[in-house]
């Protein structure tokens, strides 16, 4: 059976009891096979004695001790022991917090033998632990000649150290894990394929579960952790692989419905049928040989400014994918100011031209209106009825626009989660846009999709992802990227000040005011909040503002915008800052995306230590959208972590997107830049696809090998993919 399929209870294993299947339970371990999956997040290694006289030169002792005299002292009202225990080399004292009387009978015995493990330290002039581990033992004897402590359970071996909750101790996990090795391990099939398994030098998968847990040397538990990480990005890709063949497979709107007598689509044999190289999903599309379309034309002529190559390469690609024989996946990713929004009002109007319907889906009502504000100003003057639709929207206009997109009055539609609602209904909807595609999970993704008959899609990222990642995350997608930035745009010079010379920064974004400039200031709290510590006390926006304009810049017209004010309030703020009628605009990270403001040129994000790389980067990014210079002043508190002054030097040193997205990813984690967390896309527990890249790759070439020979996994051979494939989707989706 298979590692995932193996469903013993934990009440099964020998040595646990009723309380420990509640307390593993509590930690989402629920069986046998959970709890082979709990990897160690570390190994001791307690082979060789290191003496209580060594403590100094190596993290623990490890050594053999007998228990000569107890002392009793009060602790926080308890009583609690301190034993006395010597080896040949010196003597030292186990301070036992917590320790019930018990455990102090049993195993701390004045006249027994120890073997220890522990940190130990000098406190009150006397060598003491508090933090050790013991195992009762006949005697010195159990040291040899070679200077190795003799084997047994937990001692004279490698030993792992496993990540812990509330009510699970480590001795508990390690007796559970060693007796749940031997009872069920060597049952445990392999999920490679056995070929792979030979090529590479991997371990069966009951030999690679035994030596992570208990390896007998270091190389025995690397050889472990290249077996288990290369299975989980062979699996990732595997899935990867199996939905770029079903996105195909269930298309009938550029192939055709199916003949009757068909094989069901999306069945293995379906997935036969239908099946073509999966080349496409690994590189982009070679556009060179595609043109505009008329309207496209059209629009290009109307531009004040010409396109970049990146963005005339991506509308390219966009039309190749439009034309082919499936619908479009594609993934268009640009810094902020890229013109990504440009493209995708292009491949709109490729969509039109083959007779559908395009729907842009943001996900703020503020970024969807300055959309649909634009589009009306490019497109409708060719003829296209753009739309604008939101949750807001009153019945009395609903109801109207919501007919004549039924009736396929209405060309473009852009809006927020309104476009997928109950109600909403398309005549022909042939592209789906969806703008800062990491805000949106996968359901919204795929509820908008659903609503027409496979239409293209196109997902737009103005967080970077870098290539490799992207096409682990977004294996099944071709991926655009536009590299350059529109001519004559300026870079953003970039600053950072501590809070405490922040009236350095209010003194230069006066000078700037005064010029006829515009600014924002960005705080990490809309009010003070009662649960923040006093030693972090923090800026709000709404303290800030009030501050701002009575005391720093009284002259000046400052706003607010945050999270909390109603739509209408917002884009009533937001059009007097476009006019310049609103100086300072006050925010919250609501600013972060899409608000495009040309005459704002500076940008002061105050305890920037408390903000993401990405966030500070889109937030610098609403600034420098003029032909005047701008600035970005990044204030930071006094006291700030080691993390948060990489994250703020990274700013300081690179204005290149994609250069902030792979620190960003290799500081946070690939699930928060990407937004998959919530996707099952990058469940893995061992593997790191930064660090693993290399593998990754390689998994990727074998899975992508074995559907383009055998997409239904029907051969012989790909029995046992086929069946964990099937497990591990199952798992995805629970």
């Amino acid at each position: 059976m298979f590692l995932r399929e193996l469903a013993a209870r934990i009440g099964s294993i020998k040595g646990a009891g009723g309380k420990a299947e509640e307390q593993l339970a509590n930690a989402n371990i629920n069986n046998a096979g959970d709890l082979l999956r709990h990897y160690p997040r570390d190994w001791q290694d307690r082979r060789c004695i290191i003496p209580l006289k060594n403590f100094s030169r190596y993290p623990a002792v490890c050594t053999v001790v007998q228990v000569t005299s107890h002392f009793w002292f009060n602790f926080r009202g308890n009583k609690t022991l301190k034993a006395e225990v010597e080896d040949q080399t010196g003597k030292a004292f186990l301070i036992c917090y917590g320790c019930n009387q018990f455990y102090i009978k049993k195993e701390l015995a004045v006249g027994s033998y120890l073997r220890l493990w522990g940190s130990f330290s000098y406190r009150y002039g006397e060598l003491q632990s508090s933090d050790f581990e013991t195992e009762p033992c006949a005697g010195q004897e159990e040291e040899n000649s070679d200077g190795l402590l003799s084997k047994s359970r937990f001692f004279g071996r490698i030993v792992p150290v496993y990540p812990l909750s509330k009510g699970i101790t480590m001795g508990l996990i390690r007796r559970l894990m060693l007796n749940a090795l031997e009872q069920y391990a060597g049952a445990i099939e392999d999920e490679l394929p056995e070929e792979i398994i030979q090529r590479d030098g991997l371990l069966h998968k009951s030999g690679a579960l035994l030596s992570m847990h208990f390896p007998d040397s270091w190389e025995e538990r690397d050889a472990a952790l290249k077996t288990l990480v290369y299975e989980e990005l062979f699996y990732l890709e595997m899935m990867i692989g199996k939905r770029a063949l079903e996105r195909r497979s269930f298309s009938r709107r550029k192939s055709g419905e199916e003949e009757a007598g068909d094989t069901p689509l999306g069945s293995p044999a379906s997935l036969e049928k239908n099946a073509l190289s999966l080349s496409p999903a690994l590189s982009s599309a070679a556009p060179s040989s595609i043109d505009f379309t008329p309207l496209q034309k059209r629009l290009i002529e109307r531009l004040p400014f010409t396109l970049t190559p990146g963005q005339i390469e991506a509308v390219k690609e966009l039309n190749t994918d439009m034309d082919g024989i499936y619908p479009m996946a594609r993934l268009l990713q640009g810094d902020v100011g890229s013109g990504k929004t440009l493209v995708s009002f292009l491949a709109a109007l490729k969509a039109i031209e083959l007779g559908g319907q395009a729907a842009l889906m943001a996900p703020t009502e503020l970024l969807a209106r300055q959309h649909a504000e634009n589009a009306a100003k490019l497109l409708e003057p060719l003829g296209i009825q753009v739309c604008f639709l939101t949750g807001n929207l009153k019945t009395a206009g609903r109801r109207p626009l919501l007919k004549a997109l039924a009736a396929g009055e209405i060309d473009f539609i852009i809006g927020t989660h309104a476009l997928f609602s109950r109600d909403t209904v398309y005549h022909a909807l042939r592209l789906v846009i969806i703008d800062e595609q990491h805000r949106f999970g996968v359901a919204q993704r795929q509820a908008v999709m659903e609503k027409g008959d496979h239409p293209d899609l196109l997902m737009m990222s103005a967080t970077p992802i870098p290539r490799t990642l992207a096409f682990t995350v977004f294996g099944d997608l071709d991926v655009s990227v536009i590299r350059d930035m529109p001519p004559g745009r300026k870079s953003i010079m970039t600053y950072l000040k501590r809070e405490s010379n922040a009236g350095e920064v209010y003194n230069y974004v006066r000078k700037e005011l005064a010029k006829g400039r515009q600014a924002y200031f960005v705080y990490p709290l809309i009010e003070a909040s009662e649960k923040v510590k006093t030693a972090d006390i923090l800026k709000d926006l709404y303290s800030m503002a009030d501050r701002l304009a009575k005391e720093i810049f009284p002259q000046f017209k400052i706003a607010l915008i945050h999270s909390k004010l109603d739509e209408e309030e917002k884009r009533q703020i937001m059009e007097c800052f476009r006019k310049g009628e609103i100086h300072i605009l006050a925010a919250t990270s609501v600013v972060e995306v899409g608000v495009d403001v040309p005459n704002a040129s500076c940008m002061v994000i105050e305890h920037a230590e408390r903000f993401g790389l990405s966030a500070l980067h889109q937030l610098r990014g609403r600034v420098g959208r003029g032909k005047d210079q701008a600035y970005c002043f990044l204030v930071y508190s006094d006291e700030y972590t080691d993390t948060a002054k990489q994250r703020l030097l990274i700013m300081l040193e690179n204005t290149d997107g994609f250069v902030i997205a792979e620190e960003d990813l290799r500081l946070r984690g690939p699930g928060l830049i990407t937004g998959t967390e919530q996707s099952g896309y990058l469940n893995l527990g061992l593997a790191d696809p930064i660090r693993d890249a290399l593998r990754l790759e390689q998994a990727r070439k074998d899975a992508f090998a074995i559907l383009e020979r055998d997409p239904g996994l029907l051969l012989p051979e790909h029995q046992r993919i086929r069946k964990a494939l099937q497990y591990e989707q199952l798992i995805q989706v629970v």
